[in-house]
Formats: structure tokens, sequence, C-alpha cells
């Protein structure tokens, strides 16, 4: 059976930036239930009073902040070591039988280089590198006969050194990804292992981006 606080939290839950405005408190909840109450009353299929809304408005904002400032912040309080790294290409191949040779030998070669930012990552139906724009003459030999996606050029990343907390709290990247989209930050990319991520922005954005990542540790 469906209640006024199951639908009230439904509602907010499929709005992610409404749920965090409420999380931080700085919505008018009179205002919120009068604009929910025509979605909710056909979904509840009856008259609701908009008391009742707030109330259960109220009562998930109340959760929302336990969840979101004692949880969260608390990990993002801990963020360890950030690394910015410039003038970075990305590339994104489909996947094929000989892929990962030329792959291997792409890293064979690039071991005898100091200094050179490698990383790559591989989905069901494409595989992804980037690299320093030093040795994209290396990337085009290797991977001539390969099929090319998408290179993208003019990129700068930042990894972030995450406390080991992060892989028992939910909602740490949607907190940081949601305060990047906020500033308009476009993430090209996204590579993660346990206790770090690494994002590739554009050049341009990438002072931006990292205050942002920056500033959450003084939330």
């Amino acid at each position: 059976m469906k209640t006024i606080s199951s639908v009230v939290e439904h509602y907010i839950k499929t709005k992610p930036f409404l749920l965090s405005a409420l999380s931080q408190g700085i919505i008018n909840l009179t205002s919120l239930s009068r604009n929910m109450m025509p979605e909710l009353e056909q979904e509840l299929g009856k008259d609701v009073k908009q008391g009742a809304v707030v109330m259960a408005l109220k009562r998930l904002s109340e959760e929302l902040d336990f969840r979101v400032n004692h949880k969260i912040l608390k990990v993002l309080k801990n963020i360890g070591e950030i690394t910015v790294r410039s003038s970075l290409i990305d590339y994104t191949f489909a996947v094929s039988e000989t892929i990962l040779d030329k792959q291997a030998a792409l890293i064979s070669e690039i071991n005898k280089e100091t200094g050179i930012f490698y990383t790559s990552s591989r989905g069901v139906n494409e595989t992804n590198i980037v690299v320093s724009e030093t040795v994209v003459h290396l990337v085009d030999k290797h991977f001539e006969s390969e099929k090319l996606i998408q290179k993208l050029e003019n990129l700068a990343s930042i990894t972030v050194k995450l406390p080991k907390e992060n892989i028992s709290i939910p909602g740490i990247y949607y907190f940081i990804f949601q305060r990047l989209a906020w500033e308009g930050i476009i993430i090209n990319e996204v590579i993660s292992t346990s206790n770090e991520f690494t994002i590739l922005v554009s050049e341009e954005e990438v002072d931006v981006a990292f205050k942002v990542i920056k500033d959450l540790k003084s939330l």
C-alpha cells in the first residue's frame, strides 16, 4: 500500500539535485510541498493535505542530513593526495582479437621512457587508452590497424586518493561528481581502483575541477 511518506521519498529520490538540496536544508519545504501536490495526489489517487507532505519532507531531510553530512563528509574530509597531470590524449578503440597484443607492445616501449602517463581500461566493446602526448607517435604506430572510435586531445587528469572507508559508504562518488556537474565540468573519462579515482577533463576546466575537489575537504 502506498503511503504519503513512501510516495514523497520516491519523488525526491528520482530527482538527484533536489535530493541533495533537501539534504543540505536549503529548500523551503512549504513551497516544495505545494509544487509536489498535483503529482502526489495523482499517484495516490486521493486528496493530500499539504501539512502531511511537509512533515514527510521534514522526516526525509533529517534522515538525509545524517546519511550525507555525518558519513559521506567524514570520508571526504580525509581525502588524501590530489595529483594533476596535463597534456594527455585519450584514445578509444574497438575491441579486437589483436588489441591486447598491441597494448603489450605499446607498454613495452613506454617502459623505456620516464615520466610518462599511461592508463587503460576495457569494456565489452571498447578499449580506452590514455597517454602523455609525448608518446602519441607510439600509439599511432602500434594501433594503426585498429578501429579508432574517438581521440580526444588537450586533456588533464586529476587523481584523488580516498580513505579506505570509501568502499563501505554509499554515495561518495555521487557526492563528488554532483559538485563537478554543478560547476558545468565535463568529465571525459573516469578510471578507478579501490581507493583512488582519476577523472579526465579538458585543460581549460582542470583548475576549476581541482578546486571543487580540494574544497570538499573543508565542507
